[in-house]
């Protein structure tokens, strides 16, 4: 198979697809690879470290698309619509549902659209998706106590306080990856932490991990209104697995909340918990809104991409490998959670959360290939 790795564009984004040692197994494998230039030089990988794994260098992103598999992190941007055909494997982080541009071009160029936030293992977890959403955790902390500084419009609470003063008071709305992630770090940093979910169990097993410095409530509305109203830092951790994260803080809540708290949307690249959250970059992370300080970078692990880039493609090169190995048909029908991976698929969503999100007609995964 001919595989293409570009490179990345969005805004900050340093991650690159596929390693030197990924490109390695792939070629040893019998696979032809095309690297664009630069792509993997921010994170430490220099194009000759490609040549020597077995890898091509070309310089246009039409190369790289002109490949039966193309392998990359982020959604595709605008400028890049065009270049994707049908019959094409787009295997890459797609968050199709809060943009209906993105979608429409997928369905419109008949691309097949692997997303790694949907695919499965036989636990039900989400392999590919969980580093980044363990990076994104531990750094939500980190953003949240520099959006805190007045600087940068926050009230001038310190995480962890010291000695004689109260330490900052955290929220986190999930306990998923994201949220227990994100609930280590704040408490290292010695906040007061208090984390909500949906699931009485799963808050039984964080306070079997974190002990009773972690507080813990099951999430409902009022409890969420209730609590956002004295918290210094709210982090947003929810996910619905390819469908749009509900709206669980409204606008009007805002007002309630003391001037100068900050909002870490985490789920901002499946549109975000809060009314308010629109994305931002690294860039320009921050904005206020009725007087609260909102961070929506939909591509926080970029900040530490030579991490994030390691940990992603360790997940992501298994499945790459048994793609282009078998072909896609006998990949999917081999594998139940590569199926779930599949969003679109000639011209139709194959996704039923998707599908039910953006008001398009679901078609079955066995449909479409029949």
């Amino acid at each position: 198979m001919l595989i293409g790795v570009p490179k990345e564009i969005k805004n900050h984004e340093y991650r690159v697809g596929v390693t030197p040692d990924g490109t390695r197994a792939l070629t040893a494998a019998g696979h032809q690879v095309l690297i664009q230039h630069r792509a993997g030089e921010s994170v430490g990988f220099p194009d000759t470290r490609y040549q020597a794994a077995g890898a091509q260098i070309v310089t246009t992103p039409g190369e790289i698309y002109a490949c039966d598999m193309v392998i990359k992190v982020k959604e595709l941007q605008r400028s890049e619509f065009a270049l994707q055909r049908s019959g094409q494997i787009l295997y890459c982080y797609q968050h199709f549902a809060p943009d209906p541009a993105l979608l429409d071009a997928a369905l419109n160029s008949g691309v097949t659209g692997i997303a790694y936030e949907t695919v499965t293992a036989a636990d039900g977890s989400l392999p590919l998706l969980t580093p980044m959403s363990q990076i994104a955790g531990r750094l939500a902390p980190q953003v949240g106590a520099w959006a805190l500084q007045m600087a940068n419009g926050g009230s001038g609470v310190l995480l962890g306080g010291v000695p004689g003063v109260l330490p900052a008071r955290v929220l986190i709305i999930g306990g998923g990856i994201v949220g227990s992630s994100a609930a280590r770090i704040a408490l290292g940093m010695g906040a007061e932490v208090t984390l909500l979910d949906r699931s009485a169990a799963k808050l039984a097993h964080l306070e079997e991990v974190f002990g009773a410095q972690l507080k813990t409530a099951v999430s409902n509305a009022t409890t969420i209104e209730r609590l956002i109203a004295d918290a210094d830092l709210v982090i947003g951790a929810v996910l619905l697995p390819g469908k749009l994260a509900p709206k669980l803080i409204r606008k009007a809540d805002l007002k309630n909340m003391q001037p100068g708290s900050v909002i870490v949307d985490v789920a901002i690249d499946q549109g975000g918990i809060c009314e308010t959250s629109r994305p931002t970059s690294h860039t320009e992370p921050l904005y206020i809104d009725s007087g609260i300080v909102h961070y929506c970078v939909p591509n926080m692990p970029s900040a530490v991409a030579r991490t994030a880039t390691l940990a992603l493609t360790q997940a992501t090169l298994p499945l790459a490998l048994e793609i282009a190995n078998k072909g896609l048909a006998r990949a999917i029908a081999d594998n139940p959670g590569l199926q779930a991976g599949v969003q679109t698929l000639n011209g139709k969503v194959t996704h039923a959360g998707l599908a039910q999100d953006t008001g398009r007609p679901y078609a079955t995964l066995e449909s479409v290939l029949k």
